[in-house]
């Protein structure tokens, strides 16, 4: 059944990649496209696009909004809740949907990275080109790692659990902060506002934040309700009281 649903959810993130090819201009088209981009920069007028060339830019955007802002902090969280439940079922189901959800996002992202590259003018003048430069370099490292993930005892467990999840972090971190790059860069060459789509995008990392954060206080907070209780020993008659009952009681006798 989970088998099952890997391949359906592969497929469709293949298959939007395969989109990202198929929409992509002929050299001519690109060349245009570039040729927009340096008349805006030298004369600094707002860019003209095409209904195509906005499509594109659309759906570049929402691939790495749906990776590096959506599915990438999802895993996190999911492998997060693994660690923190006894249910071994509930561990390997979480830690599937950990995996699923990453192989997605490197996919989704690797069809931006293909409409970026083949539609777009890449001269890497600006922040957003070459922050996603390297974020597409070093994403592909992260599943590759995984892969060779260590069995649990073994020395070098350790060092690879902490550089694979400091990179994880580090990778998702810098996609979101991209993102925002990019809104910004769209807004700057288009003059659109964006104001919608960042408050959404912040309203959107500020819940998986909280959430993020929940999972290790949420035991705890839901233990606060219980009054703490002394057990005595099996052979003692005596009532069992509160701790903070049994101090009073103590200091009165004293």
């Amino acid at each position: 059944m989970l088998a099952s649903a890997t391949r359906r959810l592969l497929f469709v993130c293949t298959s939007f990649v395969i989109l990202s090819l198929l929409v992509a201009p002929s050299n001519g088209a690109s060349n245009s496209t570039g040729g927009l981009n340096q008349s805006h920069n030298k004369t600094g007028n707002p860019l003209e696009m095409t209904p195509k060339v906005s499509f594109q830019l659309k759906l570049h955007a929402l691939f790495h909004w749906s990776s590096f802002g959506f599915l990438m902090p999802l895993g996190i969280i999911l492998v997060r809740m693994s660690s923190k439940s006894r249910n071994g079922g509930c561990i390997r189901l979480l830690f599937y949907c950990h995996v699923i959800s990453q192989v997605a996002a490197v996919l989704l992202a690797t069809g931006g990275a293909v409409l970026s590259l083949m539609n777009f003018e890449n001269s890497f003048s600006n922040s957003h080109q070459r922050v996603g430069l390297a974020l597409y370099g070093v994403m592909w490292l992260q599943p590759i790692i995984g892969f060779f993930r260590p069995e649990r005892g073994v020395k070098v467990r350790s060092l690879w659990y902490f550089f694979h999840w400091f990179l994880g972090i580090a990778i998702c971190a810098t996609g979101i902060v991209n993102v925002y790059i990019g809104l910004r860069t769209y807004h700057e060459k288009t003059t659109k506002s964006v104001r919608l789509w960042t408050g959404l995008l912040t309203v959107e990392v500020i819940f998986l934040a909280f959430f993020y954060l929940m999972i290790d206080r949420w035991s705890y907070m839901m233990k606060q309700g219980h009054a703490a209780v002394e057990q005595l020993r099996p052979t003692d008659n005596r009532r069992t009281y509160p701790t903070t009952l049994k101090k009073e009681l103590a200091m009165v006798q004293e």
